[in-house]
Order: C-alpha cells, then structure tokens, then sequence
C-alpha cells in the first residue's frame, strides 16, 4: 500500500510539473514575443529606421544619452571593447544606442558622440513622443531630472539587452559587468 501511495505522488509531482513547465513555458515565450513595440524613428544618419532593425540578426540595444555624465560613454567603450574580443564571432551582432533624451539627442548629436568611440553602434531618436512610446514599451526606465543650474540630467536604466534574430529578448548586460562574462553572453547570442 505504501508503495502504492509513494507511486501516486511521484506521478502527481509529474504531472504538476509537466503543467507549471507547460504554463510558464508558454508564457515567457509570450512575454518574450511582447518584447518592445512597433516603431518608426531615424538613425544617427538622419535614415527611417523601424523594429524590423531588430529581427533577422542578433541585436544588443542600449538607452541612453549622449550628455550621460558615465554609464552611457563607458558602456559605448565597453560595447567597442567587446566586439573587439569577439573579433569575427560577433560580426552578425548589430549594436543600437537609443536615447532617452530626444529633445536635445538629434541625429547629428549621436552621430558625433559614437563615432568619435566606434563604428559598430548606431544611434537612434526622432520625434520625443515616438522615442518614448518606444522606450516605454521596452519597460526601461528613464526619468528627467533637473538640476539646480536650470539645466537637466537623465536617470535611466544602464543594462545592455540581447535580442535574438527574431527580436525576443534573450538576456542582459549588466552594467560593470565582467568582460569575459559579457563577451560570453555575446558570443551565446551570435549563435541565434
């Protein structure tokens, strides 16, 4: 009898796995899927670029400023960096930096502020509504923050996101994360 009852419970742990997997399988496909919205803005060189820009390679994105005190021009650095150790292995990557700051980011302001560090990322803004329509439906944070001098600054997150080439997220980059952790998780993502 116990054996009995010991059965039935591994086979009920079976099936109650079998079904979460199933359920959260499924949903964090869909969440996934859901990554970002649809949208038109431009380039650093002033050319219509949409979300299609994201499918049919792997893709690292970025959100930031190019008036980013630190995060924004070190994680610039370090995507260089990176690419560099990748060498061959991360050429079907393409690299975006999209801006949090639209009002002031024209497309002649990112493109001097990265290309004067790499040729591998490009930059991306447009209209303020359409940016941050963009911008909110990747869930990054980002907020305006004034300064006592009248002028302002932007608070916003400093992750670099992986997309696979169907454009769902794959992982992230933390920011000050380790190089070789960073060129592992880009080398992982060259293969999708």
């Amino acid at each position: 009898m116990r054996a009995l009852f010991a059965g039935l419970v591994v086979v009920l742990g079976l099936v109650v796995f079998a079904i979460s997997f199933t359920f959260f399988g499924e949903r964090d496909q869909q969440q996934a899927q859901q990554f970002g919205v649809p949208f038109e803005l431009v380039d650093h060189n002033g050319n219509q670029i949409t979300d299609a820009a994201f499918r049919g390679q792997p893709t690292a994105i970025f959100f930031g400023f190019t008036r980013c005190p630190e995060i924004c021009p070190t994680t610039v650095f370090e995507l260089e960096a990176w690419f560099a150790e990748l060498g061959e292995d991360g050429e079907n990557i393409d690299a975006y930096f999209i801006t949090v700051d639209p009002e002031r980011d024209t497309p002649e302001a990112l493109e001097f502020y990265l290309t004067s560090i790499t040729d591998r990322v490009v930059g991306i803004t447009g209209d303020p509504a359409a940016v941050r329509a963009m911008v909110d439906g990747f869930s990054v944070y980002y907020k305006r923050v004034e300064l006592d001098d009248g002028d302002y600054t932007m608070d916003h997150t400093a992750s670099v996101f992986l997309l696979d080439s169907d454009g769902d997220f794959r992982k992230s980059i933390a920011y000050g994360e380790r190089m070789d952790t960073a060129v592992a998780k880009l080398r992982d993502l060259a293969d999708t």
